[in-house]
């Protein structure tokens, strides 16, 4: 029966998170016709060619550079002035996305230093586009994403029209100022984060129209959303403030929740001990949270994350120190830290990924297990900070292929396998909506202190409700784990996590990437699920099979195990994503591998009906 304290704690969260959303999520409702980007001439390029780089007309262009005399004829490294319109992207930050074809030998990082003039970062080109960085094919219209801004009337409604500046090497705040003319304190303020004399990234300064004045900033009328922003949150704060009086009142003293414990198949009570201790949050003190024991049964606890204010991080930091750093994502920069007398890894991310970090901080605040990495707590102040549980020994992947890393051995890799398909089990079995995480990949498992696996960065999360097969989204990932299905359609389901951790477990087998190459002097790659399918079809897989194990591993491992992995591995990166096991299944099936059974035989276990049902996902 749910209690009004149930209900109480469901409001509180629920208005938490909605208060965070307002703060982080909807950062622009629109843009403006006019933007400026400062582009630097590469050598050989003329106006025809920016021209076309940028979609836009050789006149307009001319228009906003007086100071171009002959436009036939531009030396290199000359700073110009190129139009653009900026627009409110997903109604997250302001942009504008250009179309660029691509050309024979291009790379990511080449398309942003050369053609772009580093108004773009490799990182934002990987995010939006799904071919490979170091082999994109040729004659393919990809996008480029340039940053701009529409002024701050917060700062000064003397200035509407901006420029995207990519710092370089030299510059400085005042030279920028007195090149520009516009005052260095002014320059400061619409760039508070900014390193001036970094020598990269980008800063966003008022500039002069084609008839060389500063237009002012263009006041649109009406509510503004920042208004509208505080009118809400401030209702919601006096909803909040009274839920917590009430709360207080009437159950003050009660500080045990009891919680849904959700079964997960075949585990021992040994494991469910351990399942216990790896719940919860240690931090919040103020809400303590327990679980009541049962037999065979997986302890869920709900805790409350806790806001960190950024004092707080960048002391545990060393100021966000490089000797800190532990990792770098596709969101931003991961740190080292100790807060409260826990060790911690903070996510520092950059305020355009305010929808990842939103996803995750949802997610994670909602589901808790063993084998999901634990959110501690947030901080919204300059940049967005997610602060996780530490966990000792990296990913997966820096234990396949780095350096200085012992191998891991056949157990510990059935062991990994399990761990993570229990991790997805539970996102996809036991919650509703149920969530599909969309980003699994050996980089995105964590390894702890005693090599049990945790899946981790949900940053790219997806929820659907229960029952539904699949829907239609934007592509993200990562290359080389996307089933055929997502990459050309667009097609989410829980099967597309199915397919990844697949290309995960050919990982464990070779220790080789998802994308491996193939001839190093033609650059050719090759995908991995591709390089095991020629082995898998032929009279005798076994013995060929041997020559895509792990060297690493030696002899020391049994090839039958392998040949089973191989199979279970083959099943889920199915062409069909119908024919695709569930990962209920593939726990079933990890854990017969993990206990040896002699017995378990592949082909029994397609021919049994029970599990070709589950295997199916009927």
């Amino acid at each position: 029966m749910i209690t009004t304290y149930q209900i109480f704690l469901v409001i509180i969260l629920f208005l938490l998170l909605f208060i965070i959303n307002m703060k982080t999520e909807a950062t622009c409702s629109s843009g403006c016709n006019l933007a400026l980007a400062s582009y630097s001439i590469p050598e050989g390029t003329d106006l025809t060619y920016i021209s076309n780089l940028f979609n836009q007309q050789s006149s307009e262009i001319l228009k906003h550079n007086p100071n171009l005399k002959n436009p036939d004829v531009i030396l290199s490294q000359t700073k110009i002035n190129v139009p653009f319109t900026c627009e409110c992207l997903n109604g997250l930050f302001l942009g504008h996305t250009f179309s660029y074809k691509t050309k024979h030998g291009d790379t990511y990082k080449a398309i942003v230093h050369l053609d772009y003039s580093n108004l773009t970062t490799e990182d934002w080109i990987t995010r939006v586009n799904s071919y490979p960085t170091t082999n994109i094919p040729d004659n393919v219209k990809i996008n480029v994403t340039v940053n701009c801004s529409c002024g701050d009337r917060h700062v000064s409604k003397d200035y509407g029209l901006f420029l995207t500046y990519p710092l370089r090497d030299g510059d400085s705040l005042k030279g920028i100022a007195a090149e520009y003319g516009v005052p260095a304190e002014v320059v400061q303020r619409y760039n508070p984060q900014s390193d001036f004399s970094a020598g990269r990234g980008l800063v966003f300064l008022p500039a002069k129209d084609e008839f060389g004045n500063f237009p002012p900033l263009q006041i649109k009328s009406g509510m503004s959303k920042g208004t509208i922003a505080g009118i809400v949150i401030g209702g919601a704060f006096g909803i909040l403030l009274l839920a917590l009086i009430l709360y207080v009142v009437f159950y003050r003293r009660k500080k045990v929740a009891q919680v849904t414990l959700l079964p997960v198949p075949g585990a021992s009570e040994d494991q469910y001990s351990q399942l216990q201790h790896g719940c919860g949050s240690s931090l919040d003190k103020a809400s303590e949270s327990t679980t009541i024991p049962s037999p065979r049964l997986t302890g869920i606890t709900v805790d409350k994350s806790v806001e960190f204010s950024y004092e707080e991080l960048a002391k545990a930091t060393d100021g966000f120190s490089a000797a800190n750093i532990i990792g770098r994502g596709g969101f931003g920069l991961v740190y080292y830290a100790e807060l409260r007398n826990e060790k911690a890894a903070i996510k520092k991310m950059d305020m355009q990924a305010s929808k990842e970090f939103l996803a995750e901080l949802k997610v994670l605040t909602h589901v808790h297990h063993l084998n999901l990495v634990r959110l501690i707590g947030y901080c919204v102040e300059g940049s967005l900070f997610l602060v996780y549980e530490y966990i000792e020994n990296g990913n997966l992947s820096q234990h396949l292929r780095g350096t200085g890393k012992e191998p891991l051995s056949w157990p510990a890799r059935v062991q990994i396998a399990l761990d993570s398909a229990r991790g997805l089990e539970y996102i996809h079995e036991h919650t509703v909506p149920v969530y599909i995480h969309r980003d699994v990949k050996s980089a995105n498992i964590l390894i702890d202190k005693n090599f049990r696996g945790k899946v981790a960065d949900f940053g790219l999360t997806k929820l659907t409700e229960y029952g539904s097969s699949s829907l239609q989204t934007r592509l993200v990932g990562t290359f080389g784990y996307m089933p055929p299905e997502y990459a050309q359609y667009g097609e989410v389901s829980p099967k597309v996590d199915v397919y990844a951790f697949g290309v995960v477990l050919f990982e464990l087998i070779s220790g080789k990437p998802a994308i491996v190459k193939t001839n190093e002097t033609e650059n050719e790659s090759k995908g991995l699920v591709a390089l095991f399918e020629e082995v898998i079809v032929l009279p005798d897989p076994k013995e060929d099979l041997g020559k895509l194990v792990d060297p690493r591993l030696g002899e020391n491992y049994p090839i039958d195990s392998v040949f089973k992995m191989c199979q279970l591995a083959k099943a889920c990166t199915h062409e069909n994503p119908q024919l695709r096991p569930s990962m209920r299944s593939i726990v079933v099936a990890l854990m017969t591998l993990s206990s040896a059974a002699e017995d378990w035989d592949v082909g029994s276990f397609y021919e049994n009906q029970a599990l070709v049902h589950l295997m199916s996902g009927r």
